[in-house]
């Protein structure tokens, strides 16, 4: 298969990627009012994103040099981890923000106990600690060996790591998903679109958390479900053949990639969907925070550093 394509679309998407989500978490840092609940969700996938992106442009070089490695060991093990640790943190991140959607929709009055941002900057640590957990196993077994990034236990225990992470982070994630997504338009169905005031916000974010839970699925539920598939194939359930293996691997890289290219359209999302979000960027650029003067560049800079220090360090607690 000629995969001469993927490392310019590895850099392409990189570059829109870190600059998009970059801009996501600057509209929310920057902006005068709190995040809400929903925004601090939201805020962490863009980090989740953010992290990918910066980090993909090594795959990228890895993929352009026939699969030599010129990083190190250490490189190796970070690199493989954070780019799992992605789809993991941002599959949770997805079902935090349905459940709060959920819980806005249907339950209002236990949302209003939940909804606040000490338990959703809470949710989000716990979302950050088990994306680690989980990925453990690629710490563990991705080493540099013989000039490649290669996995080196044994093909039991990569079984059982791509069972229980299909299991847990994606069949467990699609069930809550699902359930909390009916109810979700089972209540919009049943509610004036014309109200006011809060109930009126609380449409417009679900709307837009609608949108990205679609573009998820769109764009990794084929490399999923080709994983399950390459799985049975490699464990002998279904009988291997060598047709099946040559649109195995083509449709491997293709939708990995596809999955990849969600972190570009978050952001996008956010922008086309997200009238709540538009209204904070254009606020922002008007207030001149994004565009400082040349002689004020340095202080708005080293403020940032210490605002995303400060979020990060509270996020934690």
């Amino acid at each position: 298969m000629n995969t001469s394509w993927i490392p310019p679309f590895i850099y392409t998407i990189s570059a829109l990627g870190i600059l998009l989500n970059l801009l996501v978490l600057l509209v929310f840092l920057l902006h005068k009012k709190n995040c809400t609940a929903t925004e601090i969700y939201l805020s962490n996938m863009a980090a989740a994103d953010l992290l990918l992106m910066v980090f993909m442009p090594f795959w990228g070089v890895y993929t352009a040099n026939n699969n030599f490695w010129t990083f190190g060991g250490p490189m190796c093990k970070i690199v493989s981890l954070l780019m799992v640790m992605n789809y993991t943190s941002s599959v949770y991140f997805l079902v935090l923000v349905c459940i709060d959607r959920y819980l806005a929709l249907v339950h209002p009055l236990s949302h209003c106990k939940l909804h606040s941002r000490k338990y959703a900057k809470f949710g989000c640590f716990l979302v950050w600690c088990f994306g680690f957990l989980l990925n453990i196993p690629t710490l563990l077994c991705k080493e540099y060996a013989k000039n490649a990034c290669r996995w080196v236990c044994s093909h039991h225990v990569h079984f059982a790591k791509e069972f229980i992470q299909t299991i847990a982070a994606f069949v467990i994630p699609l069930l809550i998903i699902l359930f909390c997504t009916v109810k979700i338009v089972q209540a919009l169905r049943g509610r004036p679109t014309q109200a006011e005031s809060t109930q009126h916000t609380e449409h417009k974010a679900t709307i837009l958390v609608l949108a990205v839970l679609l573009a998820f699925f769109i764009c990794w539920a084929p490399f999923i479900l080709t994983r399950m598939f390459e799985l049975a194939v490699r464990y002998q359930i279904i009988k291997q053949t060598c047709a099946i293996s040559y649109y195995l691997v083509i449709c491997r890289h293709v939708f990995l990639n596809l999955g990849f290219f969600n972190s570009d359209l978050n952001p996008v999302l956010y922008v086309l969907v997200g009238k709540n979000f538009r209204k904070k960027m254009w606020e922002v650029v008007r207030s001149g925070s994004l565009t400082t003067p040349s002689t004020q560049f340095a202080t708005s800079t080293s403020t940032l550093s210490s605002q995303m220090i400060k979020v990060n360090a509270t996020s934690l607690k």
